[in-house]
């Protein structure tokens, strides 16, 4: 049976992008002689839609969409992932469901059973777990078809009381197929493969898993779909971060034949085995992730331009060389904004970035407006000295010239914070934290070096002395980050701890870290949690990310 893979980028709630996507992929395939094609999970209207999921006509626009696909489903098979709705109307109105499409019918239709309730997933909310089990026949092949789920190692977790996979090898599948949308971190690629590789060689079964691509909002799909055979080999990889549609054709004996792939192809075990965790692992994946998030927000949003403040420090550098790379260097405007209190080396840095990357920028001195919000305050200011007040005034200055330029010629601001600022609040409310997207709110600093040596790794696009120099906010004469904050090398590490471990200052302290240090960093994420809730979408690159995947309590108590 030759199999393809159809990895796709989709819109959500766009049925008439989506559905013209799923019908090219289908006749590319039978132009090729394939005899099935699997797309990802919620193909159809694309995944997460979230309370889309609550109306009543999205819901039909599923089900128009997958009348007109099944009318290409003649001579092929087609698996493709949309609502279904419960018509026992007993618990929650709508399937996660896998429709099986062949000689222009329904031939058959699988539910998601373990449905994910954690970080960025929030699929109880929504759909009912399956309740019924059931292998899909297909041209002589007994098809065990999951949504998802089977990437997972379920262990004992009693809210998933049945592993559809158990359930279904009662049946003797011939293969298993996943519809999956996994969305990426920089932790996640080699552990879903040893996750997938386990279940292979606990079923003994070939596993073809399909994987979306492209970016929703602030999450990033990477897309790397995966075919084992029997044996546990891995057989494909897809490509990462890119639409692709492959071909494969397994035997009766569980082996596949496939072509070769580059980057992908058959690997040794040892580099299925996950990797100890680390805050630099994947770089070229972080990179490629956050040109994807920022390219698909745009496009899907409608818009192609973008501004930012270019302040001639590591952060403006990195993104908006990332932005150049997403959007076209003639797309991304830059602004430098100095004051008084700004070196001149920051100001001659930020100018040579955008010489190198062929961007436009403007220069707007703000030191007038700057002095003209103190000749309106002087009479309630009085005589007090200088103090954050002043500085955030600076930073405010520039988000409203960064926002009257956005308005005036529509582009969108991408915001420049990194997640070491976001969480210790070292950032400026409708300031520097303006924006309507985060590029690098999910990396932490010594992140952001590390991928401004990836992006000069051919030629000094971003200066050296830019990465070289000490970061400052450069709100006030000889400031440093040291200033206000530990040195990143420590304030990254003890944030790695608490934000993605979720360790608590106990077992923080426990690794040897200075107590005091500990209490004063996790109560300044603590304490700033409003400000982050304030906060423009981030894109998601690592395993938990400020946003939609960290609930925390804004007038919660100090953690001790």
């Amino acid at each position: 049976m030759k199999i393809f893979l159809a990895q796709q980028n989709y819109h959500i709630g766009n049925f008439e992008s989506n559905t013209k996507k799923i019908i090219h992929a289908i006749e590319q395939a039978k132009g090729q002689g394939g005899d099935l094609v699997v797309f990802s999970e919620l193909s159809v209207c694309g995944y997460a839609p979230r309370d889309f999921l609550e109306f009543t006509g999205f819901i039909d626009q599923g089900y128009a969409a997958i009348d007109i696909i099944k009318q290409h489903a003649d001579t092929i098979g087609v698996l493709i992932g949309a609502p279904d709705r419960n018509p026992v109307r007993e618990g929650k109105d709508l399937f996660n469901a896998a429709f099986l499409l062949y000689e222009k019918e329904i031939k058959g239709i699988a539910h998601k059973t373990c449905l994910p309730n954690y970080d960025v997933f929030d699929e109880y909310r929504y759909f009912e777990p399956a309740y019924e089990w059931n292998i899909m026949e297909f041209k002589g092949k007994r098809l065990a078809v999951t949504i998802c789920e089977d990437i997972w190692n379920l262990g004992d977790n009693p809210l998933y009381r049945y592993c559809p996979m158990d359930e279904l090898m009662k049946q003797q599948p011939d293969l298993m197929i996943n519809l999956s949308a996994s969305p990426f971190d920089y932790t996640h690629d080699e552990d879903r493969k040893a996750t997938i590789k386990s279940n292979v060689t606990k079923y003994k079964l070939p596993m073809f898993y399909c994987n979306a691509t492209g970016s929703q909002t602030e999450i990033v799909f990477d897309g790397a779909s995966l075919v084992f055979d029997a044996a546990a080999n891995l057989c494909g990889q897809l490509p990462m971060f890119e639409e692709a549609l492959q071909s494969f054709i397994v035997h009766d004996d569980g082996t596949i034949d496939a072509p070769v792939i580059e980057a992908a192809g058959r690997m040794p075990d040892k580099e299925l085995e996950p990797k100890a965790l680390d805050e630099h692992l994947n770089i070229k994946q972080m990179h490629d992730a956050l040109v994807s998030g920022i390219s698909d927000y745009f496009s899907k949003m409608g818009f192609a331009k973008a501004i930012l403040g270019s302040s001639g420090g590591i952060d403006s550098a990195v993104t908006l060389a990332l932005a150049c790379t997403a959007l076209g260097k003639e797309n991304v405007r830059a602004v430098l904004m100095p004051s008084q209190f700004s070196t001149a080396h920051s100001v001659n840095d930020a100018e040579q970035l955008s010489l190198n990357l062929a961007n436009p920028y403007d220069i707007i001195p703000i030191e007038n407006i700057y002095h003209s919000f103190l000749n309106e305050l002087k009479p309630i200011f009085k005589d007090l000295p200088f103090s954050v007040a002043e500085e955030n005034i600076q930073s405010r200055s520039r988000g409203n010239l960064l926002m009257a330029i956005a308005n005036k010629f529509g582009y969108i601001l991408l915001n420049t914070s990194n997640k070491s600022e976001l969480a210790t609040g070292y950032g400026t409310l409708y300031g520097d934290m303006a924006g309507g997207l985060a590029v690098l709110g999910d990396c932490y600093k010594l992140q952001v070096y590390e991928l401004a040596k990836y992006i000069n790794r051919d030629a000094a696009v971003i200066p050296n002395n830019i990465i070289t120099k000490a970061p400052s906010a450069e709100l006030r004469h000889g400031q440093k980050d040291a200033d206000s904050l530990p040195g990143y090398e420590i304030l990254d590490k003890i944030l790695y701890q608490y934000i993605e471990r979720t360790q608590g200052p106990a077992a923080i302290k426990a690794q040897g870290f200075d107590a005091a240090l500990v209490d004063r960093v996790l109560k300044m994420v603590n304490i700033n949690e409003y400000k982050r809730n304030q906060f423009c979408p981030i894109i998601r690159i690592s395993p938990k990310a400020f946003g939609v995947g960290r609930r925390m309590p804004i007038v919660g108590k100090y953690l001790s």
